[in-house]
Formats: structure tokens, sequence, C-alpha cells
């Protein structure tokens, strides 16, 4: 995995907003870390830095946000990125710039298949097609008073962590590319239809509801980390409000992560 020089200062671009959040508590999760700086861009304007020119005062690039959707209508409409930013994305990746992706961020691009390729997954909020399958949209649950379990506790992501803790945060019942990812975290939670709801139905008006909606079972797997190009990748599903940003554990995973995908 390589050596890793905690006492070396980071520079980490976080790029924010398109769920609701509060920004001073995510915040605190930043600058509680010893040696990584943070600097924090909102969308549209983080896209600007998604190039290897741009990119380049940065050590890791952070995403808790979700561009391409847009929320001013119901259902939302979806935005395709274009053409200059995926060429800078992807030149990003193969220049080996490390990325980590928090929470609502699997959601970003549903436009563009290839972004949900980088993470390792997707929610969705419509039906969709995803690696050539018609899918349902996806899941949610807030406030779930769950236990996370490490899988592999040998790797830099999951240092310093109980083998098992608790959160109570928002779940996502989404596509996880079990066969492209390596899994670090689970949840205890049941991922099936009966303890999710739609999110199709939330952004068409109907919030708390899985009324005919037959989503197959889902992945317990709520972090883990892949390679891309030549750039470290890792998500992590947690990071909804503040109960999960004051969780010291919490803190630790994110980070270990930036620390793991920086180096």
């Amino acid at each position: 995995m390589g050596i890793i020089d905690y006492q070396s200062h980071l520079n980490a671009l976080i790029s924010v907003k398109g769920h609701p959040f509060e920004r001073d508590a995510f915040a605190e999760v930043f600058e509680s870390f010893e040696g990584i700086r943070h600097t924090f861009v909102e969308q549209p304007a983080s896209q600007a830095f998604l190039n290897t020119e741009a990119a380049a005062p940065w050590d890791v690039l952070v995403f808790y946000d979700m561009p391409g959707i847009d929320f001013s209508t119901q259902p939302p409409g979806f935005v395709a990125p274009s053409e200059a930013l995926k060429k800078g994305f992807m030149e990003l990746l193969e220049a080996g710039k490390g990325m980590v992706f928090l929470h609502h961020a699997i959601a970003g691009w549903p436009l563009w298949p290839e972004y949900g390729e980088v993470i390792g997954g997707r929610f969705f909020y419509g039906p969709a097609e995803c690696r050539g399958q018609q899918v349902l949209d996806s899941g949610y649950r807030h406030d779930v008073p769950h236990n996370a379990s490490v899988i592999d506790s040998t790797h830099p992501i999951t240092k310093n962590l109980d083998n098992a803790f608790p959160l109570t945060d928002e779940l996502y019942l989404y596509e996880v590319f079990e066969d492209d990812i390596q899994p670090l975290l689970s949840s205890d939670y049941k991922f099936d239809r009966e303890h999710f709801y739609s999110a199709h139905h939330a952004v068409t008006g109907n919030m708390f509801c899985n009324d005919d909606w037959p989503h197959p079972e889902g992945s317990p797997l709520i972090g883990w980390h892949k390679q891309h190009g030549n750039s470290r990748i890792c998500y992590l599903q947690p990071g909804d409000g503040r109960e999960t940003y004051t969780s010291p554990h919490y803190r630790k995973l994110v980070e270990n992560a930036i620390r793991w995908a920086a180096s």
C-alpha cells in the first residue's frame, strides 16, 4: 500500500453542494485533521478545477456534491457534463490524482455512466439503465441507527478503527459494482425494499413511500476502495448530518481516506 507520511501537509479540494447539509458542522470534520489543509468550492464553480492544470495545487480531491441534477423541477432534470469536463476529469485519473467520494456524491452525473464506474456504484433518482440492465430508482432511509463493521482491518483507510462501531445516518439502497471494488465497511442494517423509501417517489412529491417499488435486495457495503486509471479512489457512504460529522469513527475514516488517496 506504500508508506504514508502523517507529518507532511496535504492540500484537499472539497467540492460541495447539491444536497442540503450543515456547512459549518461539515467543515469541522476537516478542521479536526492535523496537517491537512482544505479548500471548499461549491458546484458548479468546482468544475473549473477538474483538470490537471487547475487541480495541481491539491493532493487529493474530495467530492461531497451532486452535479448533473437540477432539483428545481419535479421530477428533477438531468444535465450532461461538457466534453471538456469529461476530458479533464479522465486526464486527472490518468495522472494519478487521488479522489474521495462521500455520501450523496454517488448520485452525481446520472447521464455520465463512466462517472459511476470511477466511484464503483450508482444512486439513481429514477429508473435507469446501469451496465446494460434496466434498474429501478434507488432507496434512502434517514436517521438509521446501525453498526458499521470493518471488512478489511489491514487497509490504511480502516487504520485505528474499532472492528465495529455505531453510526446514526442516512443509508442507501443502491447499485454497488462489487466486481470492481475492494470492500472496507458493511452495515448490519437490512438492505431490502421494506426498510427503504423510493428516491423517485421522494422527488415527485411523495416522501417516505415505497409503494409500487419492487426494488430487489441490495448490498450492505457502505465503504470501499478501488483503482481507476492511475488514481486511488475511495467511496464512503456515511455523511448525512451532524451526528455523523461529530463521530470520531467517521472523522478517522475520512482522514485516513484522504491520506491514503493522496499518497
